[in-house]
């Protein structure tokens, strides 16, 4: 044999071997965090320094994180804006309570730069970067927008402040001078690179998912107290929340519908495995709040959310998710939207279509858990805020009666 030929199959037994034993931290990249995407237009009575479009300001979003992992990355979106997003810098850091750990701040890049434009209507993920992150752990995603769009690309319902500071102050921890807003602004999942893949569920839906009542920084969306029972238990698994206040299966409300946003949202989360989807309430509530209504109208209401349903359910097996669906709640007590007997009966009547066996790879059945059994049409008190969303002890109920045992099924692709 000659020399070249030897040394070249030398060449190839060393990249296979590289190929064979991946180093740590290069395993399934799982989603840890994330959050849904609406449009923000500039608001007139924003601080200053909140005002859009934003020019030379360093923002301060905290994430909970769901997943450890010793490498992760992080999606920036300008989903919603018409004009690029330029970001001069982005780094990240552990939280010890609402204090960045300076020890631990580290620049993110983009295609190994410092720096990125994200194009309108664009999503970015950045570089991988080495940073252990332990589970229910807290870290900065801190953000010098140096232009951005006119509409913003945030998530309102944070439940937990961000910060805002002039100038460019992402390479520092102390932001003494910083202004306080809640919300999340340009910032779409974190990921990390897991050692194995685990079970990773996406809550989606309205208000309820997104967590409204909430005391800002108090972590207790159901969602939240979900994953602190999977730890407790000692269950590997990330949730995720994707849910949107007002949110709707079938139209726009608040934010997009449901429907439109479900591969994003959802079906393209890095290692989905699960989706639990709440949703409903809105559509019946703004269909007859304020107007007439007749058969017809609630009949052909009721025939679409059936065919969103089961468009989400095709969806999600061609995909291998596992689609967990709940029945509407009770809404009567809503003074907002107040039902008539003939919408509680669609809601009913939804609900009875939804338990079929065989629509969905699981159901959990949030209306026979939350409602009262002495009228059926409105939330228990214990459990009740403003008789449509829960009461704190309402979404701890909910956290407790979530089948967890799910998460050990795996769905196949149908053909």
């Amino acid at each position: 044999m000659s020399k070249s030929l030897m040394a070249g199959l030398l060449a190839v037994a060393l990249v296979l071997a590289g190929c064979a034993s991946a180093p740590p931290g290069n395993g399934p990249w799982l989603a840890a965090w994330g959050s849904a995407q609406l449009e923000q237009a500039p608001v007139a009575n924003a601080a200053t320094i909140w005002r859009q479009p934003m020019r030379d300001v360093s923002l301060r979003q905290i994430v909970r994180m769901d997943a450890t992992g010793p490498v992760l990355r992080v999606r920036i979106s300008n989903l919603f804006g018409a004009e690029p997003l330029t970001l001069s810098a982005v780094s990240v850091a552990l939280v010890d309570g609402m204090t960045v750990n300076a020890a631990s701040l580290r620049s993110l890049s983009f295609g190994g730069l410092r720096g990125v434009v994200v194009p309108a209507r664009a999503e970015i993920w950045s570089d991988a970067l080495e940073l252990t992150v332990p589970r229910q752990a807290d870290i900065a995603v801190q953000m010098h927008v140096q232009a951005g769009p006119t509409m913003a690309t945030v998530h309102p319902g944070s439940r937990i402040r961000s910060w805002a500071v002039d100038g460019n102050r992402v390479g520092l921890a102390d932001w003494p001078e910083a202004v306080a807003q809640e919300g999340w602004w340009h910032l779409a999942a974190v990921d990390v690179r897991a050692a194995k893949p685990l079970p990773v569920l996406v809550a989606t839906g309205d208000s309820i998912t997104d967590g409204y009542g909430v005391p800002s920084g108090s972590y207790q969306r159901w969602t939240d107290m979900l994953s602190r029972r999977l730890d407790a238990q000692g269950r590997e698994a990330s949730v995720v929340n994707t849910g949107i206040g007002g949110g709707r299966l079938l139209r726009d409300g608040l934010g997009p519908n449901l429907v439109s946003r479900f591969d994003r949202d959802v079906l393209e989360r890095s290692g989905v495995t699960h989706a639990v989807v709440l949703i409903g309430v809105n559509d019946f509530g703004v269909s007859h709040r304020g107007k007439p209504t007749t058969p017809e109208s609630r009949a052909a209401l009721l025939a679409e959310l059936k065919a969103g349903f089961a468009d989400l359910a095709q969806r999600a097996r061609a995909r291998g998710v596992c689609l967990i669906a709940s029945t509407v709640m009770p809404y009567s007590g809503s003074g907002y939207y107040a039902p008539q007997a003939e919408n509680e009966a669609d809601r009913q009547a939804l609900n009875a279509w939804l338990r079929e066996p065989g629509r969905f790879d699981a159901l959990v059945d949030f209306d026979a858990l939350m409602r009262d059994p002495a009228r059926p049409a409105f939330l228990r008190a214990e459990v009740d805020n403003d008789g449509l969303h829960p009461s704190l002890a309402g979404y701890r109920a909910m956290a407790e009666a979530f089948p967890v045992e799910v998460l050990e099924r795996r769905c196949v692709n149908a053909p």
